[in-house]
């Protein structure tokens, strides 16, 4: 199974689209989680803080949870797909995290078992999701040696 824990909602219309899309098409792969949490809108530590402990809530130490991180380790859709596959072969439950507008709180940094960066690039949230969900299903029609347009 494969979890997506996010900060804030989808609120344009043509993402959600792409989202519903997106999350059909990987249904024919694995069992998708997408949770949505509270947007706060706090100080910067208060709102980590609370964002923190409602991303501990939605994931358990023995899944293998990958943060999205500006920091992290890039890799190409190849590299994506096979990493996706290793895991899958010792852990059958993958939750990606995406922090809100601060980032995340240092305890869910220290607590992650990987750490991915998609780009130098900073994303707006909601677009990051639709551009995660669609490497998430290229990775599954690598892995299935399916033709996927370029």
């Amino acid at each position: 199974m494969i979890k997506i824990i996010c900060v804030g909602k989808i609120k344009e219309q043509y993402l959600r689209d792409a989202i519903d899309e997106y999350t059909k098409r990987l249904n024919k792969y694995t069992k998708l989680d997408i949770v949505e949490l509270i947007d706060v809108d706090y100080d910067l530590k208060k709102t980590l803080e609370v964002e923190r402990d409602s991303i501990l809530k939605n994931i358990k130490i023995t899944d293998y949870n990958i943060l999205l991180d500006l920091n992290g380790h890039e890799l190409n859709s190849i590299e994506f797909a096979y990493n996706i596959d290793k895991i899958r072969q010792v852990n059958s439950n993958i939750n990606f995290i995406i922090g809100g507008s601060y980032g995340v709180h240092d305890d869910i940094k220290k607590i992650v078992s990987e750490r991915i960066s998609f780009s130098k690039l900073t994303f707006p949230h909601q677009l990051f999701r639709v551009i995660l969900l669609e490497q998430i299903y290229r990775s599954f029609k690598i892995l299935n040696n399916e033709e996927y347009h370029k």
